[in-house]
């Protein structure tokens, strides 16, 4: 029970304990999953129905800048942050560069957001994780950022309660040269396998290419499944 009041102290056996627990709340969100293609990159959640709610009033997906774009599993609040944290980085390099940020640089700064909070006592990690998505002057690109701060770029990944499930239809379908509309759909069939409430209501899918960030509404969801 020691090694899990602060953030700063290690376990016997090398772990840092309240990191683990923030990798649980992602775990236990709603299913994540981005997807690149021939020429995009796609990303797809299942927001929680609650009855009553509005649901456009809450999103998972969110767009940084007019080329890049993120979803997350875990807390929607640590999202929202770090979303916001993002977007001012992204406009910060436009002004100051007059150019729209890598996303290679823009999941890093994230992550470095991300890694500074388990380095101090009296503050908590982000119980989020985020896959961040945009086209830039190298292609287009996926990233991962976990609670730790650790950055990996990926082809397909999942993340949330459904992931393992999500992967093992990447493993079996997956090809990086389909088309956008194939990606789509196969993206829309792992979260239909991974989440029971998975429907066009539910549903958030973007599109990030080269013309910028399109998020699908209902109708269009609705022709792929």
């Amino acid at each position: 029970m020691a090694y899990d009041r602060t953030i700063v102290v290690f376990s016997p056996d090398g772990r840092l304990l309240q990191v683990e627990y923030a990798r649980q709340m992602v775990k236990n969100g709603t299913t994540s999953i981005g997807l690149k293609t021939r020429d995009a990159v796609i990303l797809g959640t299942v927001k929680m129905a609650m009855p009553l709610a509005v649901v456009e009033s809450y999103k998972k997906i969110n767009k940084i800048d007019d080329h890049a774009a993120a979803v997350s599993s875990g807390s929607l609040a640590d999202a929202r942050e770090l979303v916001e944290l993002a977007r001012i980085r992204a406009q910060i390099n436009r002004i100051t560069y007059g150019e729209p940020i890598s996303v290679k640089t823009l999941a890093t700064f994230v992550c470095d957001r991300k890694h500074l909070v388990t380095q101090y006592a009296g503050v908590r990690p982000y119980g989020v994780g985020m896959l961040i998505a945009g086209c830039d002057e190298s292609g287009s690109r996926l990233y991962e950022t976990d609670p730790s701060g650790t950055m990996i770029e990926w082809y397909a990944q999942a993340i949330g309660r459904g992931a393992a499930k999500a992967k093992a239809a990447f493993d079996s379908g997956y090809k990086g040269d389909m088309e956008t509309k194939a990606g789509i759909k196969m993206l829309v069939k792992a979260l239909k396998k991974c989440e029971k409430d998975a429907e066009p209501e539910t549903m958030e899918i973007a599109v990030i290419d080269s013309s910028g960030v399109k998020v699908l509404d209902r109708k269009e969801i609705a022709q792929y499944i």
